[in-house]
């Protein structure tokens, strides 16, 4: 009896370890690194646009509107990653809000966030019509990307730009409002 106890979870973990995935090999013998897994974009409406804008936080939130055929957009996405590597311990959120078709969700969004090693939580506007959701941002915004605003812990603009952002510019409004004692 002692025995069978025994020999179940020892071949529990022989049968789990046989489906594993063999290592890739390379056409050249070698092991191939493993993939890195997919960055995750997940669809938000108007109202949970709202909510994650007005939401109580602990830190300023940082929101950057793009999509991936917009070339001032991902020209300034290296700079707003390092934003988000510098500023993140020190209490700043930053969510990106890709405009792109909802059909990009799985394709080109996430390639593109893959690509420049984004680590932040990415969106994707899901709505017939944006322009609810662009008006509540901001009522003198039409839509035009990127466009990037900057929001104190009370969920108040501080910092706003349409086009291309100045990256001293932003780091300076960033500067007055993360936490000093933030490390």
């Amino acid at each position: 009896m002692r025995f069978s106890k025994a020999i179940i979870p020892i071949a529990l973990c022989i049968l789990i370890g046989s489906f594993a995935a063999p290592a890739q090999k390379t056409k050249r013998g070698r092991v191939a690194k493993p993939r890195q897994p997919a960055t995750v974009v997940a669809p938000i409406d108007t109202e949970m646009l709202k909510g994650l804008i007005t939401q109580h936080r602990q830190g300023p939130l940082l929101v950057n509107f793009w999509a991936t055929f917009c070339d001032p957009c991902r020209d300034e996405f290296p700079d707003l990653v390092k934003i988000d590597n510098d500023y993140r311990p020190r209490s700043l959120e930053f969510v990106t809000v890709s405009l792109d078709d909802m059909s990009e969700i799985k394709k080109e969004v996430p390639k593109f966030l893959g690509s420049m090693k984004a680590k932040m939580p990415a969106y994707l506007l899901n709505v017939p019509d944006p322009e609810p959701a662009i008006n509540f941002v901001d009522p003198g915004w039409r839509g035009s990307l990127p466009a990037t605003f900057l929001y104190n812990e009370k969920g108040e603009v501080v910092y706003k730009h349409i086009g291309r952002v100045n990256t001293m510019e932003l780091r300076e409004a960033i500067e007055k409002v993360v936490k000093k004692d933030a490390k």
